[in-house]
């Protein structure tokens, strides 16, 4: 959401127009209109706190939105079991997107098939421990959709979704491989209902202090 638009949001739900606003924060009313036009996109730090202190949220965060940004978004409402492999669906604490810039994506993931296939899966479980942890966020290219290569992808095999290193093994089928040994490896064969929603690009393996 734009600053502007929050800010309308805010004054419509206080039955408060510029003029009114403008003197309750102790501000010029200009000031205020050039925020609501977009003419001010960046409203200096002061003029933020004072919003914050007066309509009681913090919107820092909003300031700091920058137009350039790309947003991704997670991958619709699923995420891929680590453990058991069941199909999670809307589990609270999942990372809903990240916001980067233009030379982040490029120098970051410099392969993948467009910027607007990208997505966010947040993992459950510990299989994939070592290589990222449970509620880590992965960075999923959903334009890939067929195992071209060995790799991490996000796929399913039946009602069930996985995160998984996948390894083509001739005239054997599949092989879905876990990054801790205390998961056995197994294999998708092609009478299987499998299906690649994506292959993952970049992991975050986070600590705990």
């Amino acid at each position: 959401m734009e600053f502007r638009n929050w800010l309308k949001e805010k004054m419509n739900e206080r039955e408060i127009n510029a003029t009114a606003l403008a003197e309750a924060i102790k501000e010029n009313q200009p000031t205020i209109q050039r925020i609501l036009s977009g003419e001010t996109k960046n409203p200096r730090l002061k003029i933020i706190k004072k919003l914050e202190d007066y309509f009681s949220e913090n919107i820092t965060h909003i300031k700091k939105s920058d137009p350039d940004d790309i947003t991704i978004n997670k991958y619709v409402d699923v995420t891929g079991s680590m453990g058991v492999g069941i199909l999670l669906r809307d589990q609270p604490g999942q990372i809903t997107r990240f916001s980067v810039n233009e030379e982040w994506l490029n120098k970051n993931v410099p392969f993948n098939t467009g910027k607007q296939n990208l997505a966010i899966v947040t993992g459950f479980g510990d299989s994939m421990r070592g290589m990222f942890n449970s509620g880590d966020p992965l960075l999923v290219d959903t334009g890939v959709k067929s195992l071209d290569y060995d790799g991490v992808y996000f796929f399913r095999v039946g009602s069930e979704g996985f995160i998984k290193r996948l390894q083509r093994i001739p005239g054997d089928g599949i092989r879905a491989i876990s990054t801790n040994k205390e998961y056995e490896s197994w294999t998708i064969t092609k009478e299987m209902d499998f299906e690649v929603f994506g292959r993952v690009l970049k992991v975050w393996n986070s600590e705990d202090f």
